[in-house]
This record gives structure tokens, C-alpha cells and sequence, in this order.
């Protein structure tokens, strides 16, 4: 059986011959459903040249169906002409699609994936209405990406109106969920079995590494960052802060620029670094060598995955009670969680942790509880026997189960 993925998440072919993506969650992702098919075929864009070092797809039934490269749907929707017959060859030789939304393709395939009468399943990873208020667009352009937003929001109703969906989150499962058809929850993931570490605390130099693993991007709420630091330090803790991820066109370039001036102004400059995109396999290692881990996301998300990405690394965690963090974050026991992204609540927050033992060991216990609950091999395992069972299709039993 050939499942055919639809996502915007774009590949390049590497030198060697690999298949890799930019950030590897997805990669990941890909790797974790592979062994119960005889072959995936990804529907993406795919660039001419390398965009960095990125994360190697690591089975070898996983091939490229190419879509033109686009960041967004400004290139997307110009080139649909020359896209639409190219989903239409790749989805008469698939099997089963997979859209994984929202993404400006999903729709088309699935449209078409419907024509052709092939079985399909969804899975909801992000909320484009929730993140309006944070988009940094004026005038014309704000009014345009609101268009967008709504035309995007009622394609996603549409095929979760009439597919089999995972929704990552409560959030997003409660958002979809219609008179009938209610999506099944799931915790979008990227560690395996063999990433979980095992120290059983923190903080026990001098100096406190704090991190935060982001797009830097205006709906990701990092501006409040230098501001918390600086906080900290007046409180007398000897703090610094790595961040990292990649900066994400214009917004988050205008985003980073911000954070910037904010960490000059303040006089923290030796105390903030953006380390810029880590592949995930180099990236997963680093946790391990910070102290406390924070997060002043946005609405918009279902649940980042580097939550879980810290907890298997025994960083304690900080973040922001929106969008589906409550559903994984339970407060005091794996995490603790601030109502308002505000610098006040987030220095407060990792000021307990920082001077309360007891608290921070208790928080890396039980994060270590819940990553081991939604590792790779768990949700890949629990998404295909629900795939297998609502749509009768017949997949291939792996006798070891992926291991990222």
C-alpha cells in the first residue's frame, strides 16, 4: 500500500542522496509512519538547492513527488495552473492520502482524492484564525491575509466535515468537532524512545542556561524574552538565554530585529544569542545542557512539540496556558504555566523554578512521565491502528516498532 502526504513543509535532495527537511519534525514524523507502508510518497515543495544542513529522511521507501517551492500561499496560489495537474498524476498511484493541514495543497488533493474515490485522513496541527491577532500586516495586506485566513479555516472544516481527522490537542479537537464527526486527539511529536535522558536535575551551577526553541516569528511572542531576562538578572540570578530556530520571512525577520533593540536598550547584549535553525538530531542532544526551558507562545498552535522535546531532556518547563499547552502542560506537576505572556509572570515563573528544589525535580520527574506517553513510536502505532480500523485499509505490521 502507497500513502501520499500532503504538506508545505519543503525538501531538498542532499548530496548523498538523502531525502531532508529544514527543521526535521516533519521528518520525523514521516520516518515514524513509514514501516506500515510499502511505500510513502511526499507531496511537497521541494527546493533546487540545499537550505541548510537539515534532517535526513531515514527510510528508504520514502520517495518525492515534487510541488513547485513556496513559502507561503503568495507563491503557492500563482502556480496552481501547473500544480493541479501534477496532484492529479500523483494521487491516481496513491492508495491512502494523508493532508496534513492547514497547508494551501491539502485541499486540492483532497478534492481530487475524493473524485478519484480514495480513502483519506486528516491531521490539524496549527489554528490560523486564533493567530490573527498577532500578525503584524497593516491596511491592504492585513485585510488580505484575514481573506486568507477565512478561506483556509472553511477549507480545513470541509474535509474534517468529511474525513477521518486528528487534531492535535484538545483545542483543536474541540474547535472541529461537529454533530457526529468529532476528531481524535492526538500530541504531535518528535522523540523516540531513545531520546528520553535521565538526570534528575537542574540548576546546579552558578550560572542558569535558559533556552527557548522557536521560530522567530511575531506569533511565537518572543518579544517579551529580553524583558524577562533582564528581570532576572536585577533579581540577582546570573542568567543567559540561547534561542533558537529559524527567522521566518519578513515578520520574523522585522520580529527578530525587535528583540534585538530590546536586548540593547535593556543591556543585556552578552546575555541573549539567537543560534539561528539546529537540525533536529544535533538539536535534540543540546537540551540536555540548559537548565530551564521557556516558551511565551501565542494562540495559534495546537501543542509545539518542543515541549515535549524539553521534558525528555529534563529541562523544566514555562510556557503560556493557550491554544492546546493545557491539555499536555499540567501546572505544578510536569510544567508550569503562566495565564499572560507577560515578562512579570514569565521571570516569576522561572524564578521558582530556579530557587525551589523540590518543585524543579518534581517538574523533570513527571515530564519524563509524560514524553515517554507521546513518543513517535506510541502516536504512530495508536494513528494507524484508528487509520486501519475506521477506514479498512490493510497495513503492514512492523515487528519492531520506528525508532527515531
Amino acid at each position: 500500500m502507497t500513502l501520499g502526504i500532503v504538506y508545505h513543509m519543503p525538501f531538498w535532495r542532499g548530496r548523498d542522496g538523502t531525502l531532508r527537511e529544514v527543521e526535521g519534525s516533519f521528518a520525523r514524523y514521516v520516518d515514524s509512519l513509514a514501516p506500515y507502508f510499502d511505500e510513502v510518497s511526499l507531496c511537497v515543495p521541494v527546493r533546487r538547492e540545499p537550505s541548510g544542513e537539515g534532517t535526513a529522511i531515514r527510510s528508504s521507501n520514502v520517495t518525492l513527488a515534487p510541488l513547485p517551492p513556496f513559502d507561503g500561499p503568495v507563491q503557492f496560489y500563482p502556480r496552481l495552473a501547473t500544480v493541479l495537474p501534477r496532484l492529479i498524476r500523483w494521487t491516481r498511484r496513491i492508495d491512502l492520502i494523508h493532508c496534513r493541514v492547514p497547508s494551501p495543497a491539502a485541499v486540492f488533493a483532497f478534492a481530487i482524492a475524493r473524485l478519484l474515490r480514495r480513502p483519506a485522513f486528516l491531521l490539524v496541527v496549527g489554528d490560523l484564525r486564533a493567530s490573527l491577532p498577532s500578525i503584524p500586516y497593516r491596511g491592504l495586506r492585513r485585510g488580505l491575509w484575514r481573506a486568507y485566513t477565512g478561506f483556509e479555516e472553511w477549507n480545513v472544516q470541509w474535509m474534517v466535515n468529511r474525513a477521518l481527522t486528528f487534531a492535535n490537542g484538545p483545542a483543536l479537537a474541540a474547535k472541529h468537532a461537529r454533530k457526529g464527526r468529532t476528531p481524535v486527539e492526538t500530541t504531535t511529536t518528535t522523540i523516540g524512545d531513545r531520546d528520553i535522558a535521565s538526570r534528575a536535575d537542574t540548576c546546579g551551577a552558578t550560572r542558569v542556561r535558559a533556552l527557548t526553541v522557536s521560530r522567530i516569528d511575531p506569533r511565537k511572542g518572543l518579544r517579551v524574552l529580553p524583558h524577562v531576562v533582564r528581570l532576572l538578572v536585577d533579581r540577582g540570578v546570573d542568567l543567559t538565554l540561547d534561542i533558537v530556530g529559524p527567522t521566518v520571512g519578513r515578520p520574523g525577520r522585522d520580529e527578530r530585529a525587535a528583540i534585538l533593540e530590546s536586548v540593547n536598550r535593556l543591556n543585556i547584549a552578552g546575555r541573549v544569542s539567537f543560534t539561528g535553525l539546529t537540525p533536529l538530531d544535533r538539536l535534540l542532544p543540546m537540551y540536555r545542557g540548559y537548565d530551564v526551558f521557556v516558551l511565551p507562545t501565542l494562540p495559534g498552535e495546537g501543542i509545539p512539540r518542543v515541549l515535549l522535546e524539553a521534558m525528555s531532556a529534563g529541562l523544566p518547563v514555562v510556557t503560556t496556558s493557550v491554544a492546546g499547552i493545557p491539555g499536555l502542560v499540567k501546572h505544578e506537576l510536569n510544567g508550569l504555566l503562566v495565564e499572560q505572556p507577560d515578562a512579570e509572570a514569565i521571570a516569576g515563573a522561572m524564578m521558582r523554578i530556579i530557587l525551589d528544589a523540590p518543585l524543579r525535580q518534581g517538574l523533570i520527574a513527571h515530564g519524563y512521565v509524560t514524553a515517554r506517553r507521546f513518543t513517535l513510536e506510541a502516536q504512530a502505532a495508536d494513528m494507524m491502528e484508528v487509520v486501519s480500523g475506521s477506514l479498512h485499509v490493510a497495513l503492514r505490521q512492523p515487528a519492531i516498532l520506528p525508532v527515531a
